[in-house]
């Protein structure tokens, strides 16, 4: 029977032992150098939230034709390399689990916000709507990326081994394709992202899971399936994406992958499309689910609730885990949780990045402003 608490340890195939099922989402948050090497205080910052049962980093380029935004950091060069070195080690110490996030941005960029400079490239050539984050600090109203040749495919496979290797070099304990929220994989997958009319397009459902089945084989190939997780987010809408009838499409995937031996599936639900309900059933291994994509903050009681009803085996939390280093512990305590500074959640620094106290903190805090 499913334990339907999150503060239950969970072992369960190659995931091996988690202390609990709170896991932290990939999110972004722009701390990198201009070369995409993780700042000291990226550390920092997951190390304060390994009391999580495990974390995805936020979205990591593999190479430099996959970067999406300026200051995202990559995992490509022996830089990149050493600076995430030093993220794994500052969580192991901790006693945390942290899995690397693999995001290639595909269409989504611009030439002022990649250290190549070069112009995004995606199955098609589809406007991203909305402004993109550039160097310097602004934005700039988005360009038309290009088409994938069949040869920048392949590179782009390549590319996401490398990297992965990278991250098991790193230190990582494992690693989780970007397939969701409008990135490369979810591209190939979508409806008007990908019109294109070769063995990678429309034609079939076949075609259009192609380019996904091929990254996952390859990727598992390299470092293990059981170091691997895949995320995807069915129907979602973000950044113009649109997916009229997603279940087909995402049931063939799963079909093709479910036997590989994955760490897990990291699966989004929406309003629009019951992904989890639908493909739970498909899925033999751990799944994580994540109901607050597009919609309000995932609550401990919203999270335990996709335990008791089966749909998945660990729950991801992001905006809790921004401003509550130590959210397992608050669910735990049934302590309030801290609003997010807002203004600084794409900034540079350590605002509103590591300097969010813990219950611990607060604690010590009051007991010497009541002393004075």
């Amino acid at each position: 029977m499913t334990n339907t608490s999150l503060l239950a340890p969970y072992s369960g195939g190659p995931v091996g032992h988690l202390p609990n099922r709170v896991v932290m989402a990939p999110m972004s948050r722009h701390r990198a150098a201009e070369d995409g090497t993780p700042l000291p205080v990226v550390a920092d910052h997951y190390a304060q939230r390994a009391s999580a049962g495990l974390i995805v980093t936020e979205g990591i380029w593999p190479a430099s034709g996959g970067q999406s935004d300026w200051r995202i950091p990559g995992l490509e060069t022996p830089a990149h390399i050493a600076g995430w070195r030093a993220v794994t080690e500052a969580v192991h110490e901790a006693g945390g689990r942290i899995y690397a996030q693999l995001m290639h941005g595909g269409r989504k960029g611009h030439p002022l916000a990649r250290i190549d400079g070069d112009l995004p490239a995606g199955p098609s050539a589809v406007l991203v709507p909305g402004r993109v984050h550039v160097s310097g600090g602004g934005k700039a109203d988005p360009v038309v990326p290009r088409a994938m040749t069949r040869d920048e495919i392949h590179t782009a496979v390549r590319d996401h081994v490398t990297a992965a290797r990278n991250a098991i070099a790193a230190g990582f304990d494992g690693v989780e394709l970007h397939g969701a929220n409008s990135y490369l994989i979810h591209q190939f997958l979508a409806d008007n992202t990908n019109v294109r009319d070769d063995e990678y397009g429309r034609n079939s459902i076949a075609d259009r899971i192609r380019f996904a089945v091929e990254v996952v084989r390859a990727v598992a190939d390299a470092i293990g399936a059981e170091r691997l997780g895949l995320r995807l987010s069915p129907g979602n809408p973000q950044f113009g994406m649109a997916e009229a009838d997603p279940g087909p499409v995402y049931r063939a995937l799963l079909d093709e992958i479910d036997g590989l031996g994955l760490a897990y599936l990291h699966l989004t639900d929406n309003d629009s499309y019951p992904a989890l309900s639908d493909l739970r059933p498909r899925w033999h291994g751990t799944l994580i689910g994540n109901v607050g994509e597009n919609g309000e903050p995932t609550t401990r009681d919203a999270g335990e609730a996709v335990l008791a009803e089966g749909l998945a085996d660990l729950v991801s939390y992001g905006r809790a885990f921004i401003s509550n280093p130590d959210l397992p512990e608050r669910f735990a305590a049934g302590a309030p949780l801290q609003e997010i500074d807002a203004a600084h959640l794409y900034t540079h620094g350590a605002e509103g990045y590591t300097d969010y106290p813990s219950m611990e903190r607060v604690l010590v805090g009051a007991q010497t402003s009541t002393r004075t």
